[in-house]
């Protein structure tokens, strides 16, 4: 009885550094029924484990050949799966004898005993045990017991098995989260050490990940806020002070410009966060990095909208409340030359103000997805020579060129949206070549679409800033500039109105040699 005890106690000790030293539950599984079938003397056994619908499948088997384990059947059906159906309670199969009757007829063998063990975790039942004899002898309460024994570990291994793939599919998950989040995420250990940067920071700072693990964050996350302090510094520095894990409540949102290898900067905002283990021990700094060059765009594009509307917006009016006050002294008499150039320049500066709030409420629709046209046959040379006729009284020193060929097909076209796109161009040329020269406009028939251009002679435009020209509020950086009326929606609206009829819209220039505009438009097809 003793031997029979140590060796029970081996093979439970055997399974038990299995377990541990493996992660293949069925290799265990086919360790605990050759360890039960051998200290009970069995012919056969198997493991049947309950699934999520609780329906049972055999995940191991020992003494039976594979090709007949669905010959079992009978074994798994209906088996009760209450809670606390343990051994204890008296956790029995029902009809267990018929069942092995029908079975041992199937497989042709002469299944004389049975028994049926649950494998249970606390409560939960989460298999079965069976084991066979072939000969008559009947299993004892003793067998019956040492069997519970080996069950138990069954269950073990199998909860473990199911732990280990539940923790496996979170880490992936987490993994999977991490890894396709727009924001950045940097992972550190409690040094400022990279442990993980997803896509979205390696986007952000141009670090490769595999070139950024086991770096210090402020090599990899180079950012440094308005007063070029760098921002890892910080959050490193706070962590010094950090020594309870009461302070992972406490937030620290930072904001500053990450300075890319190749120069170039994006503007974030740093959230971190601290993990610790139970003994407060800071184990992770996890920092959030949010790309928020959209919003700094967007402050400074509010920025120069404010400024320079104001600018805009006061001249004129100020102009008219000068002329106006002064037409209106009584103390004076102005001879009638002198009041109707008053006038004028009042006409003229209302026009002004009047084209600056359509431009802005243009530029409002197209925001909202609002810009409507109205498309007729229009004749783009007739169009074009009543602009330049309408220019040609505000200059002396340009001389305009028309250049259509004949044949120039119409377009369907809105005329007046059209018309507003060939004045902006047509006054842009005029304003930005002020010593005068040719302004040519004309056009060119190609398979599909027209081509339309405008060409002077002034003083041309950086290739650096060609990008940005068709942009909201964007003004070629120059001293001309400052001299020049406009708000910088003339291009960003003719880009709107063109591309809503479907055509494109480009410029081709070298700085001092003056600009070329072209614009297409899509023929009207038969």
């Amino acid at each position: 009885m003793l031997d029979y005890r140590l060796r029970q106690r081996d093979y439970l000790l055997a399974i038990s550094r299995a377990m541990t030293s493996r992660l293949d539950v069925r290799a265990v599984l086919r360790l605990v029924l050759e360890s039960a079938a051998e200290l009970l003397g069995a012919d056969a056994a198997f493991i049947a484990v309950r699934d999520n619908q609780d329906a049972f499948r055999i995940r191991a088997a020992y003494g039976i050949p594979s090709q007949m384990l669905h010959l079992f059947t009978p074994l798994l059906e209906n088996i009760p799966v209450l809670p606390g159906a343990g051994v204890s309670a008296g956790w029995t199969i029902p009809d267990l004898s018929w069942r092995l009757h029908l079975v041992s007829t199937a497989v042709g063998l002469p299944l004389r005993q049975v028994v049926a063990l649950p494998m249970m975790i606390g409560d939960q039942l989460i298999g079965v045990i069976y084991v066979f004899r072939l000969t008559g002898l009947a299993f004892s309460e003793d067998d019956r017991q040492v069997l519970a024994s080996f069950a138990d570990q069954a269950a073990i291994a199998i909860q473990n098995a199911r732990l280990y793939q539940q923790l496996l599919a979170e880490k992936r998950r987490l993994d999977a989260i991490i890894e396709h989040s727009a924001d950045g995420i940097m992972i550190l250990d409690a040094y400022c050490r990279v442990e993980v940067i997803n896509r979205a920071l390696e986007r952000m700072t141009g670090w490769r990940s595999g070139d950024a693990v086991g770096r210090h964050c402020a090599e990899v996350l180079n950012a440094v806020n308005a007063q070029g302090q760098p921002l890892c510094g910080r959050v490193c520095a706070a962590l010094e002070q950090a020594e309870e894990p009461a302070g992972a409540e406490e937030t620290l949102y930072l904001e500053g410009d990450i300075v890319r290898p190749d120069g170039s900067k994006v503007s974030v905002g740093i959230n971190h966060s601290l993990l610790w283990d139970e003994e407060g021990r800071l184990l992770n700094i996890i920092l959030d990095v949010h790309d928020i060059t959209r919003f700094r765009q967007a402050e400074e594009l509010q920025s120069t909208f404010i400024s320079v509307i104001s600018h805009e917006l006061k001249t004129p009016v100020a102009l008219i409340k000068g002329y106006a006050s002064t037409l209106r002294r009584e103390d004076a008499h102005w001879d009638e030359a002198t009041v109707r150039e008053g006038l004028r320049i009042i006409e003229e500066e209302s026009d002004r103000l009047d084209q600056l709030i359509s431009n802005l409420l243009d530029a409002s629709r197209i925001q909202a997805g609002g810009l409507k046209l109205e498309l007729t046959d229009v004749s783009l040379p007739r169009l074009a020579e009543k602009i330049v006729n309408r220019l040609r009284t505000q200059t002396s020193v340009h001389r305009f060129e028309l250049a259509f060929p004949p044949d120039f097909p119409p377009v369907f076209a809105d005329e007046e949206r059209i018309s507003q796109v060939l004045y902006n161009l047509l006054n842009n040329a005029v304003k930005y070549s002020p010593r005068g020269g040719t302004i040519r406009v004309g056009g060119r028939v190609l398979d599909h679409e027209v081509m339309v251009y405008v060409s002077d002679e002034g003083i041309g435009i950086p290739k650096e800033e060609q990008n940005r020209l068709f942009q909201r509020f964007y003004r070629v950086d120059s001293g001309l500039r400052r001299q020049t009326p406009g708000v910088g929606l003339g291009l960003y609206l003719s880009r709107a109105i063109i591309e809503a009829h479907g055509g494109r819209i480009w410029v081709e220039s070298e700085a001092g040699k003056g600009a070329t505009f072209y614009f297409t438009l899509p023929r009207i097809t038969e």
